[in-house]
């Protein structure tokens, strides 16, 4: 059974690679399509289009569309097996359906390992450079923070204030520093100027005024030019959140979710999501092979149309699946491991349905 092993794994995996060839091909020739204006119209080097932005949009998309190939892949080859009557032949010479599946399961681990390499620390960093790119050439060039009146919450019980920030020279306007202790505001600080000093890693406050709340209801005033203090606040919270959580490395991407939660700030949700995604996507690559060997293991009397678009079916309907419970998770609906992974469980059921009812 090794030889044959190795031939099952050897076309399954290059059916997947050559799927995601085709597929990423197609989607680069769409992407040039819609985005040429922009590139004209921003002057792009050719140079910059070719190596810092498709070059790195190659991974990012054979990543994005790996559990869709995957499935189709395995329909695909599969389908034909049963088609050229391979599958009886190796089920009649008394190997169970359970060991058929071993070197699928084994290709599909090979991929999933590959997925959670690649997604964990290869990405991103391909993703620094193209996304770069697209604010540059694409979103309309430099960024600057528009925000107004922003608050932000820094601490368990400190909240920050800028009227506004000037990303050019790392300046804050008409900030404000509160510390709320239950339900008492302890301490204030305004200022006319925060500026960021690159040199020392510290902020400097200008033209300060502080009142400190004591405990027998008086309060303390002191006022000063200037006062050099550190702030779980840096220029990069200012920088263009444009596809973020994206960009992040797995030891970069626990150190902000560490951080948000430090901060006992929102919007945390959005890098759990990226994290959790990162486990189960090569879950889902095995999962979706195995329910892919068994709708197409059968010889089907009308060719091997009807397996290929039930196999299309049910993987959009898993990416269908998956979208809707991210967008409830994004929205604070439902808890972001419980979102991630209810596809892969949901999908895991229906394997094990099918597994009892479809004829093999």
């Amino acid at each position: 059974m090794k030889i044959l092993d190795l031939y099952i794994i050897k076309k399954f995996l290059t059916t997947y690679f050559f799927a995601v060839l085709i597929i990423v091909t197609i989607i680069m020739v769409i992407d040039y399509t819609e985005k040429i204006d922009n590139f004209i119209d921003n002057k792009a080097p050719l140079r910059e289009i070719l190596l810092d932005y498709y070059l790195n949009f190659i991974p990012y998309w054979a990543n994005y569309i790996s559990p869709l190939m995957v499935f189709i892949a395995t329909v695909f080859f599969t389908a034909n097996l049963a088609a050229r009557t391979e599958i009886i032949a190796i089920l009649s010479t008394g190997v169970s359906f359970n060991r058929f599946l071993r070197p699928y399961i084994i290709g599909s681990a090979i991929i999933g390992i590959l997925t959670f390499l690649m997604v964990g620390w290869v990405i991103p960093i391909a993703n620094k450079t193209r996304i770069a790119f697209e604010r540059k050439y694409v979103e309309g060039g430099s960024y600057y923070f528009s925000g107004r009146d922003v608050h932000i919450k820094i601490g368990p019980e400190d909240y920050a204030y800028l009227q506004s920030y000037d990303t050019g020279t790392n300046t804050g306007y008409s900030f404000a520093l509160d510390k709320i202790s239950g339900n008492k505001l302890t301490y204030k600080l305004l200022a006319d100027r925060i500026v960021w000093d690159s040199t020392r890693r510290k902020w400097t406050i200008q033209d300060y005024r502080i009142r400190r709340f004591l405990e027998d209801g008086k309060q303390k005033l002191s006022y000063g030019v200037k006062l050099d203090t550190t702030l779980n606040l840096l220029p990069k919270d200012f920088d263009s959140k444009y596809q973020l959580h994206e960009t992040f490395t797995m030891p970069e991407l626990e150190e902000t979710i560490t951080k948000v939660r430090s901060r006992g700030a929102d919007g945390i949700e959005v890098f759990l999501i990226e994290k959790y995604l990162r486990f189960a996507n090569p879950f889902a690559v095995v999962i979706l092979t195995v329910i892919g060997v068994i709708v197409s293991a059968r010889k089907a009397r009308g060719g091997v149309g009807f397996q290929i678009a039930l196999g299309f079916m049910l993987a959009f309907l898993y990416i269908l699946f998956f979208m809707m419970s991210k967008g409830i998770a994004q929205s604070g609906g439902m808890p972001p491991l419980l979102a991630v992974w209810l596809p892969n469980i949901v999908f895991t059921l229906i394997g094990m349905v099918l597994y009892r009812a479809v004829p093999r």
